[in-house]
């Protein structure tokens, strides 16, 4: 391929080339020449132009494919271009005579199509050059048209319109012929010539006047005609085509000249909506034609015309723009309402078809009013719609009031109002839900009456409009959730006052049920008790629901579907009231078969609609039940659960018969109930309804037999059976792309209904798929299917196998025995099922059955293998696989592909061949490379022969799509076929007409396949990889340049896997310019390719792609995005600005991606670009956020330095690039901010110093510095936090605390003495105010409180007046929350206040801990300095000053603080405590929320337990509180209330108990958290809680408490050698190592106190040796070993134990075993073994004097007993071959403690515990050591006979004791005992 890079042709390499090869040689030569035609001097390129003319034309005889064609003009062009243009006229000619030859045949035709191109290139570069030869040309093109085929069509459109594109208005003379010619191609029957035309007609209205004026009228009746039968992309074309075209003609200024030549009328908007509107409503067919069709009756448009003509009404109005479309707004919004009710009286529009309709109409107002609109005319657009919904209402409700019912016109009236409401409502949830929080003031606002007009239309009489205004509000209460409880209030009120309307029933039914919906999008939650009102009313509506006949349907469908949508709320909600929920799921059902008998011969018709009804609903709630409340289905509920279920069954068995009896009316109840059964059963496990699974299945099988199903709705039905990559190969029907919303309505086909609200009420409650947009059930009968097949799938693996064969054999009969449509319904609906089946099999890892179940099912998944029906055949060859997989047995799957061999080698027929090879590729994608080669060599070779089959794409496309699952599968054992398959790739990419787009879609995915196979390989230097690699590249380049974006997004993902295993020969610039060119293209896919593409580049090479990104749209290109402004705001402004724009879920998270990947190897670099486009993206919302600033400045008088006109001066209007961001992109740009200022702290320290950023910016100005921009980031965090949006509030306060923490320390060079961030108090105040307003949500206060305290607590304002302001906003809310949980708003869950409450509170407690260490920091100089005049108290400075604000509300926050440690104490037991918690919860949570406060509470409590610590310090333990009765608060709400029973206030306790409570408290709470730490736990909560520890060990009296109470010391010690030993932070050890100094010297000071009061001297000894043991053994065991095995040390430790050995105080003794006891234990050796050596044989020779020395007390008793624990350790961690020694020395020292029968009765307390002590040891011992016990009794006689003594003594004691004993219960104790002493 080297050879191939000259400037001329290198023939001689060239000619000894195969044909193959010939031609990816020349592609690669034309390729190299653009790029060197482009970077030679023009006087070279002139010196070889003759010779490289006539290179490039003797090309056009060599049959060049479409890639080389097109590569071939374009170089053409290029060369006259620069070169010079004499010989360009014969090139010309030698064009137009290859056109006019008469050589027809195919092998021809390459030359011909390759001379229209030229002829299209040349006049596209050179233009008006080329002087009037064009006449010629073009007349000699068209005539060459007429005899062409499909590819010559589509070649000589796209060259026309190349040529109309170079000559501009000098083309006049052909326009008419062009405009006639195209025209023909615009209805063509290939869809490619159908979106050329388009191409040519869009560059033709450029110049053509007479297209969007004389001749619209034609124009837009053809582009209707060019919808019908059309594709996904003639769709995308043609409206494009007629909405510029439409757009034109509205807002074009004709020229004067033109005007005078041809009278030219002036077009009116409403006369080209009303044009649309004739294409929407009547299609292509012309009016008159229509108008006779409605007054039959059967008019109905095509749907693929009313799709384009949507479409096309969406490009219109999107060339107008978003600024046109806000001034005309309410004339357009009123037109697409319209379209939603045909007002002509006699059309009749079926449900279908007007569900259909909605959805265009939606899908226009989404596009428009939600893509174009900024947030401020989306606020005009809701007042708008709004008032439309008023009209509508009005309409109805004269209707209504008219006397006459039966008037005809009302009736009519209703209905057509109908429709255009639900467009209006859907809409309005629309727009509220994207708008969030900023939609608040509108609601507020009364003149527009938002919520009323909602409400007002939940009356209407059409449940579609009931249904719709439900959602609507259930958009605003997701937008905000401020309202979700007051609109759930007014609702329940509405519903419980309007019980006797069925309209307000079902209405506000539907809407309890919506907002219910919307709780879980809402963090904050509903109060609970909202729970049990829902419950009570909906057993009401169940159980009044039989008073009235009238209401009967309605109040039961009510009942149920409140009961479902309570369920949504979560186990929290649901466990109390889930038994009355049981109940009325018993009562629903009859109790036995026999009553089910009675039942159905009492009812009639309409009893049995509301029977089913209710049963249906029952089903829905239950099934609601399992899916959100999993967590409460215990093994009890599950069996309450189940007894209704075989009668459920039951009734599904009779429904038929009961159908038959009482006719059409139950159809639809039966059809529901049926579904709804099936959809609990799938969830289910089928264990549970074992009995019946034979029944269900029978039923199942008649569903999906039934003969009055008509339509074949495969679309929904298989897509979930196939594989994911299969369904790409079902042309672009299946694939996601923008307008999937209204496409899907085709994909369904005319007689399918698309999803609608209606069809199933009780989804309205639950989280649809697609994000906001309303959920959309498919009707029932569909639905009903869907669930029959996949439950199919379950029972059918859980039934007995013969049952199992005779219904296989019975779905196989039905097959059989229907004739034609039926035929192809009822085998969709079995193999979908059987399908299900092997899915689930396989799953389960299960089995089939005998031998003939493998029969059935291969007869039938190989028939629907060979269906017409593309979408089975796909499902079938997923099925075939799943089959092999199942039985799992080689020969069979052999068989199998064996099958699909011969079928492929002896069928001719399209379908055959492309189901059988899908089958192949399925099969290896499920097993492997089915194990042998031989196998993959057939596969690989009759694949290779299909995908070369010209005369069908389609095998083709199916062939390589296998081949690709081949390669993906087959891994390394595809290496040896990698080259051929490469050269099938390239050689079919160079040949596949341009047309098959599918074929070449497919060879994308093969060649991503191949490269995967390749992967890092394809960096080697070897000649075979280079070229493979070459050719990879080579096969990118076709796809790229291929017009089918889909192909182009294959290039995109092959070049990715490229430039992942072989990045330096992927040519980035290139790339970059790809990527740039197709970043806001309109195909989805192509989006993504790019964004995913974009995403991986920027991980390794950030800076180079946003550098050739500016450096490509500086060059220019006329290709490059118009959307996307790379040249003013670089490649990440671009991705901003189409973040804002995009709606698709998957794309934005993917942008999001790529620019903080960006961000982070960027943001410190380019730092002004990054903080200017945050800046710009937050301040092009600043209108919103004048009103705020100015409102926040309304300040005391003391105030004016509030610097108000900073905050509120508006940038001046010039252009922005930024044109009203949405608040969601303007959230992401505050958190940008935030990620900036972290990337500047990991790098240049100037970033934060001021005066350092100033000279090295001094240096060199391209320096830039963080601090430089202060000013921004403040205004920043300013206006993000006085925003509309809450989210944005958020982030906003975010982004100051930030601000605060990083720069609180920065000093002001200017202003010794001060700090930088002095000068922004004004606009720290009034950025918090706002967030301490009574209506700001909990969350947002409770950020701001964080942010108070940090700005408090960063010392920056040192003047108390100053900071008095931020200051007071706390103590507001502090005087708020005082009245404890009670008090808070009564919007939110009581989590909320839970929330609001601890964040007040940890508030105060950081600014206390601060204001106490500035107060201790500042009095420890000052001692020796005369202090300042004014301190105000204690002589101290202003440092006092704080400490002194907080000291005014200490004792109402000292109360609080204790009640919430108590609160978190009582949340932190364990869970088998559970029932001994308050009832009513605690102070600041309530019982039934418990667990949702709990997370809150873990937030908080660390620094309020430190700054109570602090206060109790304070105090000193001395002084008891004055206020300590006299609670503010509801309840007692102080520690004194702990142990307090129900009688509050029965006991006082003295101040020592209270004390010694909260003493108890907060040890308690330290040492729980600190004995278990988590692994989410915080530096912040453990070093604060180290903290409250050394605090309350700094005074006396809890240093008496530690210093008397040894074990309490023992166990801190212990717990804080854990957190030294899991803790590396050097500030967590040094803090735990104060906190031991601590508590050794609260012992040191006991021992003190104890020599005081003259006690004995040795105690105090004693308690010194004590003491000074205990930190030589947390020594030992904390520090690291080298130090502690230093040899002089550890004699010294050793010498000091072996003396405190030979002390004689029992005291000391027990201490120095236990110590001893832990250093053993010790896992290092090095460290416990010359412990162990050295003091083991002591502690032997103490314990074997036991027997002369008798234990006379019980602390001699435990010396002994702590002394054989340490042997026993001993023992443990003896090495193997040491044990039985020490066993041997052990044993003896037992046994001398036993007591025989003689003695036992008459021995002392002490003795005879320690008989039974020794009696349990050696019952331990015994059988884990039996050898060496029974040498050593064998042995010794007098042991032995001791032992046997001692077991005897002890049998008659417990004899003797049974009566009296109050430890053994049961006389079989003793029978224990002799088995458990018979191992002697």
């Amino acid at each position: 391929m080297e050879l191939a890079h000259s400037l001329l042709l290198n023939e001689e390499a060239y000619n000894q080339l195969g044909e193959v090869q010939k031609a990816e040689f020349i592609f690669e030569w034309l390729r190299y020449l653009e790029k060197l035609l482009l970077a030679t001097s023009r006087n070279d390129v002139r010196e070889k132009q003759k010779t490289l003319v006539e290179q490039l034309l003797s090309l056009l005889n060599s049959s060049p494919g479409p890639p080389t064609r097109k590569l071939l003009a374009k170089n053409l062009a290029i060369l006259y271009s620069i070169g010079d243009t004499f010989s360009v006229h014969e090139a010309i000619d030698k064009c137009n005579d290859l056109i006019r030859s008469k050589d027809d045949s195919p092998s021809y035709l390459p030359t011909k199509l390759a001379a229209v191109v030229c002829l299209g290139s040349l006049y596209k570069k050179l233009g008006r050059i080329l002087g009037n030869t064009f006449t010629d040309t073009v007349g000699n093109i068209l005539k060459a048209m007429k005899s062409a085929e499909s590819q010559g069509r589509y070649e000589i459109m796209l060259s026309l319109q190349n040529i109309l594109n170079g000559l501009g208005a000098a083309a006049a003379p052909c326009h008419r012929d062009v405009y006639k010619a195209a025209r023909s191609c615009l209805t063509d029957r290939s869809m490619a010539v159908r979106c050329a035309a388009a191409k040519c007609l869009l560059e033709l209205q450029n110049e053509a006047i007479f297209m969007w004026s004389t001749d619209l009228d034609s124009v837009a009746t053809l582009c209707f005609k060019s919808f019908e039968g059309s594709n996904y992309d003639v769709r995308i074309s043609v409206s494009k085509l007629l909405g510029i075209i439409l757009a034109k003609a509205v807002i074009s200024k004709h020229p004067g000249t033109a005007a005078s030549r041809q009278s030219i009328r002036r077009v009116s908007l409403e006369e080209v909506l009303e044009l649309l509107g004739t294409g929407f409503l009547r299609g292509s067919s012309g009016f008159l034609r229509a108008s006779g069709d409605m007054l039959k009756g059967t008019s109905s448009v095509s749907r693929d015309v009313r799709v384009g003509v949507t479409q096309a009404y969406v490009v219109f109005v999107s060339t107008l723009g978003g600024a046109w479309l806000e001034k005309n707004f309410a004339a357009f919004f009123s037109h697409i309402l319209s379209l939603a009710s045909p007002s002509h009286p006699k059309a009749t529009q079926t449900q279908i078809d007007a569900v259909c309709c909605r959805r265009c109409v939606s899908f226009i107002l989404r596009t428009t009013i939600g893509g174009l609109l900024g947030e401020k005319a989306q606020l005009a657009a809701v007042k708008d719609i709004c008032q439309a919904i008023w009209k509508l209402k009005k309409v109805m409700d004269a209707v209504m009031s008219d006397g006459n019912l039966e008037t005809r016109l009302g009736s009519t009236d209703v209905a057509a109002s109908q429709h255009m409401l639900v467009c209006a409502l859907q809409e309005l949830g629309n727009l509220i839900h994207n708008l969030g929080t900023t939609a608040a003031p509108l609601l507020q606002d009364s003149s527009t009456g938002l919520l009323d007009s909602i409400l007002s239309v939940i009356l209407h009489p059409s449940i579609s409009v009931r249904l719709a205004a439900a959602w609507c509000l259930h958009c605003i209460a997701v937008a905000l959730p401020s309202y979700l409880t007051p609109l759930l209030d007014r609702c329940l009120e509405r519903l419980t006052g309007h019980k006797s309307s069925p309209e307000a029933v079902t209405g506000f039914s539907f809407a309890v049920a919506a907002l219910l919906g919307a709780v879980k999008h809402c963090p904050l939650g509903i109060p609970h008790g909202k729970g049990k009102i829902i419950m009570t009313l909906a057993e009401d509506l169940l159980c009044s629901a039989a008073q009235n006949s009238r209401l009967s349907a309605q109040r039961t469908q009510a009942g149920w579907l409140l009961i479902s949508a309570l369920m949504t709320l979560g186990p929290a909600v649901v466990s109390h009231h889930l038994a009355r929920v049981l109940l009325l799921w018993k009562c629903v059902f009859p109790a036995s078969p026999k009553d089910l008998e009675t039942e159905k011969s009492r009812g009639d018709s309409f009893t049995w609609q509301v029977t089913l009804e209710g049963r249906a609903g029952a089903l829905c709630a239950i099934k609601s039940f399992v899916s959100h409340c999993g967590d409460l289905l215990t093994e009890e509920v599950t069996q309450r659960l189940l007894p209704p279920l075989p009668c459920a069954v039951d009734l599904l068995t009779q429904l038929s018969s009961i159908l038959k009896m009482y006719g059409s009316p139950l159809k639809t109840p039966s059809v529901v109930y049926r579904q709804r059964l099936y959809e609990l059963l799938i969830l289910l496990p089928p264990e549970t309804y074992e009995g019946n699974l034979c029944a269900i299945l029978r039923e199942l099988a008649a569903d999906l037999t039934a003969p009055d199903i008509q339509v074949a709705a495969s679309t929904f039905l298989l897509p979930p059976l196939c594989h994911q990559d299969d369904l790409l190969i079902l042309s672009p029907f299946l694939q996601e792309t923008d307008h999937r919303f209204i496409e899907e309505q085709l994909l369904l086909g005319n007689g399918v209904a698309c999803g609608s609200l209606e069809y199933d009420p009780y989804s309205i409650y639950e989280k649809d798929v697609e994000g906001d947009s309303v959920p959309k059930p498919l009707p029932p009968a569909l639905s009903v299917i869907s669930s029959a097949s996949k439950l199919f799938g379950v029972v059918c693996a859980h039934v007995g196998e013969t049952q199992r064969l005779l219904i296989l054999e019975q779905l196989l009969d039905s097959i059989k025995h229907t004739k034609g449509a039926r035929q192809q319904v009822v085998q969709l609906h079995v193999v979908s099922s059987v399908s299900s089946f092997l899915k689930y099999v396989a799953g389960s890892k299960g089995c089939l059955g005998p031998e003939e179940m493998k029969r059935f099912a291969l007869t039938l998944v190989m028939g629907a293998l060979e269906s017409p029906n593309p979408l089975l055949r796909c499902a079938a060859a997923e099925s075939w696989a799943r089959l092999a997989q199942v039985v799992d047995d080689g020969a069979f799957t052999a068989g199998l592909a064996q099958v699909s061999f011969d079928k492929l080698k002896s069928a001719r027929d399209v379908v055959t061949r492309t189901g059988h090879s899908l089958a192949l590729g399925s099969l290896h994608r499920y097993l492997g490379g089915i194990s042998s080669s031989q196998h993959l060599n057939s596969c690989i070779g009759i694949l290779y022969t299909l995908a070369q089959d010209s005369t069908s794409p389609d095998v083709q496309t199916w062939a390589l799509h296998s081949l690709s699952l081949i390669i993906d599968s087959a891994g390394p054992l595809y290496y040896v076929h990698v080259e051929p398959t490469l050269s099938l790739i390239i050689m079919l990419l160079l040949n596949v007409p341009p047309t098959h787009a599918e074929v070449h879609q497919s060879l994308g995915r093969c060649l991503n396949a191949l490269i995967t196979t390749l992967g890092p390989e394809l960096q080697g230097n070897s000649t075979s990889i280079s070229t493979l690699r070459t050719s990879c590249l080579l096969g990118c380049a076709v796809m790229q340049d291929n017009p089918d974006c889909l192909v182009q997004a294959q290039a995109i993902s092959c070049l990715q896997q490229l430039h992942m295993f072989a990045p330096r020969h992927v040519n980035l610039s290139s790339l970059v310019s790809c990527l740039c060119v197709n970043l806001c293209s309109p195909y989805l896919l192509l989006r993504r390719a790019v964004l995913a593409c974009l995403r991986q580049l920027v991980q390794r090479e950030a800076a180079e792609v946003s550098e050739h990104a500016v450096m490509l749209a500086k060059d220019s290109r006329e290709e490059l995005t118009p959307d996307a402004n790379i040249r003013e705001v670089g490649l990440e402004g671009a991705l901003l600005i189409l973040l804002d724009k995009e709606t698709d879920e998957r794309l934005c998270h993917d942008i999001k991606e790529t620019l903080n990947y960006m961000l982070t190897s960027m943001a410190v670099e380019k730092l002004s670009l990054w903080l200017k486009l945050c800046k710009d993206v937050l301040a092009a919302s600043a209108d919103f956020t004048a009103v705020t600033c100015v409102d926040t400045m309304q300040e005391e008088e003391g105030d004016k330095g509030d610097d108000a006109s900073v905050l509120t001066t508006r940038r001046d209007e010039k252009s922005h690039p930024f044109t009203n961001p949405r608040w969601a992109t303007r959230v992401f740009a505050a958190e940008c901010v935030c990620r900036i200022i972290n990337q500047c702290e990991n790098a240049n320290s100037a970033h934060f110093d001021i005066a350092l950023a100033q000279e090295m910016k001094k240096r060199d100005s391209r320096n830039d510095f963080l601090v430089l921009h202060l000013a921004d980031l403040i205004r920043m965090a300013f206006m993000a936090a006085t925003d509309h949006s809450d989210q944005l509030r958020l982030s906003g306060l975010e982004m100051l605390l930030v601000v605060i923490r990083r720069f609180a320390t920065v000093p002001e060079p200017e202003f010794p003495g001060h700090v930088i961030l002095e000068q922004y108090q004004a606009n720290v105040g009034a950025a918090l105010r706002p967030a301490f307003t009574s209506e700001t949500p909990p969350d947002v206060t409770a950020k701001a409180c964080q942010v108070c305290s940090a700005w408090i607590a960063s010392g920056v304002v040192s003047d108390l007046n100053d900071l008095r302001r931020v200051h007071q906003l706390l103590v507001s809310s502090l005087t708020k929350i005082q009245a404890g949980k009670e008090a808070l708003s009564h919007l939110y869950n009581e989590s909320a206040s839970t929330m609001e409450i601890l964040a007040v509170l940890k508030a105060w407690a950081e600014v206390y801990i601060i204001a106490v260490q500035r107060h201790k920091n500042h009095r420890q100089p000052l001692k020796t300095t005369t202090c300042l005049e004014d301190g105000i108290r204690n002589g101290s400075c202003s440092s006092d000053g704080l400490l002194d604000l907080v000291y005014a509300d200490l004792g109402t926050l000292s109360r609080l603080w204790l009640a919430a440690l108590q609160d978190f104490a009582l949340l932190t037991l364990p869970s088998e405590f559970a029932s001994q918690l308050p009832a009513e919860g605690g102070a600041f949570y309530t019982a039934e929320t418990s667990e949702n406060a709990k997370l809150h509470y873990y937030n908080s409590w660390a620094l309020i337990l430190h700054a109570t610590a602090l206060w109790l310090t304070s105090t000193g333990f001395v002084v008891a509180d004055p206020d300590e009765g006299a609670s503010n608060l509801s309840r007692p709400v102080t520690p004194t209330s702990m142990c307090q029973g129900s009688s509050s206030g029965a006991t006082i306790k003295s101040p020592e108990d209270v004390y010694t409570d909260r003493f108890h408290l907060i040890l308690g709470i330290s040492v729980e958290f600190l004995c278990s730490l988590r692994s989410d736990a915080t530096m912040e909560s453990i070093t604060a809680c180290l903290h409250a520890l050394q605090a309350l060990l700094d005074v006396p009296w809890p240093r008496s408490k530690i210093g008397s109470d040894q074990d309490l010391g023992i166990e801190l010690l212990n717990v804080l050698h854990r957190v030294i030993l899991t803790r590396e932070s050097p500030s967590i050890q040094l803090a735990s190592l104060e906190v031991v100094r601590q508590i050794i010297c609260a012992a040191q000071e006991h021992v003190k106190e104890k020599r005081r009061s003259a006690e004995v001297d040795e105690t105090h000894q004693e308690l010194d040796e004590v003491s000074l043991l205990t930190a030589i053994t947390v020594f030992i065991l904390s520090t690291s070993p080298e130090v502690t095995t230093i040899p002089c040390l550890q004699k010294r430790c050793i010498d000091k134990f072996k003396a405190t050995l030979e002390i004689k105080d029992p005291v000391v003794q027990i201490k120095t075993y236990q110590l001893l006891h832990s250093i053993f234990q010790y896992p290092n050796p090095a460290v416990s073994y010359p412990y162990i050596y050295s003091l083991a044989s002591c502690i032997m020779e103490k314990l074997q004097e036991i027997d002369k020395r008798k234990p006379e007390n019980t602390a001699e008793l435990e010396i002994f007993q702590e002394g054989i624990k340490v042997l026993e350790t001993l023992v443990t961690v003896a090495e193997e071959h040491h044990r039985a020694q020490l066993v041997a020395c052990l044993l003896p020292i037992l046994i001398s403690f036993l007591l025989d029968e003689n003695s036992l009765g008459s021995a002392t307390s002490i003795m005879r515990n320690l008989h039974d002590f020794a009696l349990q040891n050696l019952m331990q011992i015994g059988p884990q050591y039996s050898s060496v016990f029974k040498s050593l009794v064998a042995s010794s006689p007098a042991l032995k006979a001791r032992l046997e003594a001692a077991i005897k003594g002890n049998q008659e004691s417990v004899k003797v004791k049974i009566p009296t004993s109050k430890y053994t219960k049961s006389p079989g104790k003793n029978s224990s005992i002799q088995l458990k002493t018979s191992f002697l």
